[in-house]
């Protein structure tokens, strides 16, 4: 699915709790970064192959394995150590999210990028910039693109990530969503997740319809999360 005419930027979902992963690039050079790469890593590989792109970065919205790799419960999950064993590359992820995603991966510093808020990385002509995010998990972050912002499991369609985790934090969460919320109208919201009747939309019609977005108190917030 090509989403602005200047850009490549694919959506896939991939692995059994509809997760979606991200290529974001550049038309002109077919230049790529992958973002959240889980799950089934060949297939990952595969696709960009057949696409004649050029895979030059990963990008981690945050640690948790059906978004980057590891085990969980009774899963073992495909991610980013198996696509730099096959493909390698940089990780980029802020730095506050580096520890947990080396402890669930098992990748070293060195093949991260730490990054911080407001950082900008060059995919081919097109620029990606980092948005620190917390709340889901302390370090997670979305990527904007142009007018595109994908958002990992910070902000969904209908929904937002849960809160009740270790690491995660409702106040933080709230003021995140503030953030994203300044974003522009025509924004197209591309999720972590397919958990909607949509799997994209504008940030005009997730402010319309999404509960976690109308709300602009934190007392509020904190009544409706039960705090």
């Amino acid at each position: 699915m090509a989403i602005q005419d200047e850009l490549i930027l694919e959506q896939i979902q991939i692995g059994p709790m509809q997760n979606f992963a991200y290529l974001v690039g550049s038309k002109v050079t077919r230049e790529v970064a992958v973002v959240d790469p889980a799950w089934d890593i060949d297939g990952l590989l595969n696709f960009i192959n057949e696409r004649d792109y050029k895979l030059t970065a990963a990008l981690v919205t945050h640690y948790h394995p059906d978004h980057c790799g590891g085990s969980f419960g009774q899963n073992n999950v495909e991610g980013i150590a198996e696509l730099i064993a096959r493909h390698p590359l940089k990780i980029y992820t802020h730095r506050l999210e580096a520890d947990g995603l080396k402890k669930v991966t098992g990748v070293s510093d060195s093949d991260m990028v730490k990054v911080d808020s407001g950082d900008t990385l060059k995919v081919g002509d097109v620029e990606v910039e980092f948005l620190h995010t917390p709340g889901h998990t302390p370090g997670s972050q979305c990527f904007k693109v142009k007018r595109t912002l994908v958002s990992g499991d910070t902000l969904f369609v209908d929904g937002c990530g849960r809160v009740d985790l270790p690491g995660s934090n409702s106040e933080d969460m709230y003021h995140s969503l503030q953030k994203l919320a300044s974003l522009p109208d025509d924004t197209l919201l591309l999720p972590g997740h397919n958990y909607s009747a949509v799997p994209h939309a504008t940030m005009a019609e997730i402010r319309r319809s999404n509960t976690y977005m109308r709300i602009n108190s934190l007392e509020t917030w904190q009544q409706l999360m039960g705090h």
